[in-house]
């Protein structure tokens, strides 16, 4: 596997100009296939999304890799992930950052990503089984969220949660997705669009904000 591993951040992930040598090596070190149910092991280095139950999927590694670096994590941050999944993208986070709070709403995937994290000794992570809407307020700013699943708009709560200097990555959109990038600056917020995207709906009181 570490030469599928190896063979994936070299050609799916380098080739399509990731730089930030700190998210590639994460993306070296996580082993993938700890991931995925146990029938989709030997696909678990492929270039492209695998289900892992509940009607979810693991991301593309291009994609996983891609959010990750848009945060532009140094070590020092807090990072709030939206959509634990089934803890990949929550691994990778965690060998970048000072801590991860994770929120999945389907409890089933949040026990098992938590029990899988806490089999590979991933300690500065937190997964909390709940609509993630809201956030986590008691432990806001944070200084990164990275959302996993697509709302048609932005939860405002997500925005008032980011530090004064934070940054989101957040996909956005129903059929047609955009992966955006916003950045809290003094009072006020910028976004940019940078990826056309495929995700899977952001769940629970999304589906009711209004438009």
């Amino acid at each position: 596997m570490d030469k599928k591993r190896e063979l994936m951040v070299e050609t799916q992930i380098e080739a399509r100009g990731i730089r930030d040598p700190r998210v590639l090596a994460a993306m070296r070190k996580v082993p993938r296939h700890v991931f995925v149910p146990e029938g989709q092991a030997a696909s678990a280095y492929d270039d492209r999304p695998l289900p892992i139950g509940s009607e979810q999927t693991i991301s593309q590694p291009y994609v996983v890799a891609f959010m990750t670096e848009q945060l532009r994590l140094t070590g020092k941050e807090k990072v709030l992930e939206i959509g634990t999944g089934s803890g990949y993208q929550t691994a990778i986070l965690a060998a970048l950052a000072a801590k991860v709070y994770s929120i999945e709403i389907r409890p089933e995937l949040a026990k098992a990503a938590a029990e899988r994290l806490a089999k590979l000794g991933i300690r500065n992570v937190e997964v909390r089984a709940a609509d993630g809407y809201r956030g986590w307020p008691e432990e806001a700013p944070f200084d990164g969220i990275l959302v996993t699943a697509a709302p048609e708009r932005v939860p405002p709560p997500l925005l008032e949660q980011l530090s004064p200097t934070g940054r989101m990555v957040i996909p956005v959109g129903a059929f047609y997705q955009e992966l955006k990038v916003i950045e809290r600056q003094g009072g006020g917020y910028t976004e940019k669009s940078v990826l056309p995207v495929r995700f899977v709906p952001f769940v629970g009181e999304a589906e009711g904000a209004p438009r």
